[in-house]
């Protein structure tokens, strides 16, 4: 294949090109903001695990605080029926005294063991909803650091999304002078060299694999016409002349 000196030069602004539009999409995918938003999502979605344990907490301590009152005010009322007839004089039977007596202390001993039991609860359930503010309040705070790091990293995915358009539109506009022959090489190469499919040949080194060539590849080379598109004998390359060759 030949193409003329000054097109094999500009493949390599096209190849310069191409190595920035990869250090752009690296650069995205790589951007410190990723690593800091999927540590804080997760810590975030632990806390509000947390959070909706606590209030799940609350919520059953409340069932068990109302109908622990319920108990309460039923054991109450019904010591109230009691003293009522033990004062109204309407049981006159010692028997039956005695037993509305001891009914009556036995309700007494009852209703302060479930006044216990509602204390004991309602603390429970302060210590439940004390939890859910200090959980709440840290959710919060994840959230807004959450929405920083977002804002960000958007801001950065933008800038280089802006640039990525630029250097695109500039390599479209700097191969399309090219012959088509060459550029298909080039392409292909590219994708087969890991993104470097046309190197520079400095001071007798290929640029592209850093190998400095030997006595023989150099005469061949100085043999070879300008026009002619020479390849990298080890890593297949383009390998691009100018006058900094060393040939």
């Amino acid at each position: 294949m030949n193409a003329a000196p000054a097109d094999q030069i500009r493949l390599l602004d096209v190849q310069a090109l191409d190595l920035r539009l990869t250090q752009l999409a690296h650069k995205r995918r790589t951007l410190p903001e990723h690593a800091e938003i999927e540590t804080l999502t997760a810590d975030l979605a632990a806390l509000r695990a947390l959070l909706v344990a606590a209030q799940t907490e609350e919520g059953d301590t409340a069932r068990e605080q109302a109908k622990a009152e319920q108990d309460v005010e039923q054991v109450r009322q019904r010591a109230a029926r009691d003293q009522k007839r033990l004062d109204s004089g309407a049981v006159t039977s010692p028997k039956d005294l005695e037993s509305l007596q001891h009914e009556i202390a036995s309700l007494a001993r009852r209703q302060s063991d479930l006044e216990d039991i509602v204390l004991e609860v309602m603390e429970r359930r302060e210590s439940a909803q004390e939890r859910i503010t200090e959980l709440t309040g840290r959710v919060e705070s994840l959230e807004a650091k959450v929405a920083d790091a977002t804002a960000r990293r958007d801001a950065a995915a933008r800038e280089i999304d802006e640039e990525t358009a630029s250097v695109t539109q500039e390599r479209a506009t700097t191969a399309a002078a090219l012959p088509a022959d060459l550029l298909k090489l080039y392409d292909k190469l590219r994708e087969q060299q890991g993104g470097v499919g046309a190197a520079r040949l400095y001071q007798r080194r290929c640029e592209g694999c850093r190998l400095e060539l030997n006595i023989t590849e150099i005469n061949d080379l100085r043999a070879a016409p300008a026009d002619a598109v020479v390849r990298c004998e080890n890593c297949r390359r383009i390998l691009v002349r100018t006058p900094k060759s060393g040939l």
